[in-house]
């Protein structure tokens, strides 16, 4: 009897994870030599926390945060307006098959560590948590 595994929620692939490795140093190091001349981009830090690949790698979700999170909006659309730009330094340093279309998100990883600390740090949390010994 056959396998029925469409029913199962699956996670990336290795090879998604190699290759938006790949794209996440690539779009990092273009960012941080200052490649794309853009004036919303000048002298502004960004960070490259993430490259979630579509499975057949054509296209790929960036997400970034600019440092402190100042001027976020500006900053993507800055980076949306400039993926054409993107592509052609990171086509550059990553050999790949094809040039996944790239989309720059705002990363919200870190706001999600903030509230999940504070959670943590809840009297009644910290109540159960600890351990009397």
């Amino acid at each position: 009897m056959a396998k029925n595994d469409q029913n199962q929620p699956q996670g990336p692939s290795q090879r998604q994870l190699r290759v938006g490795e790949l794209i996440r140093r690539a779009v990092a190091d273009i960012l941080m030599r200052g490649d794309i001349h853009d004036p919303d981009l000048a002298h502004v830090s960004i960070t490259v926390g993430e490259v979630r690949p579509t499975p057949d790698l054509k296209t790929a979700l960036v997400f970034v945060l600019p440092l402190g999170g100042e001027n976020a909006s500006a900053v993507i659309d800055a980076l949306n307006r400039n993926t054409y730009e993107v592509r052609r330094a990171m086509n550059k340093s990553v050999a790949l098959k094809f040039s996944p279309k790239l989309k720059f998100v705002l990363d919200t990883t870190f706001d999600n560590l903030d509230e999940t600390r504070r959670l943590l740090s809840l009297d009644q949390v910290v109540q159960d948590i600890s351990t009397e010994d």
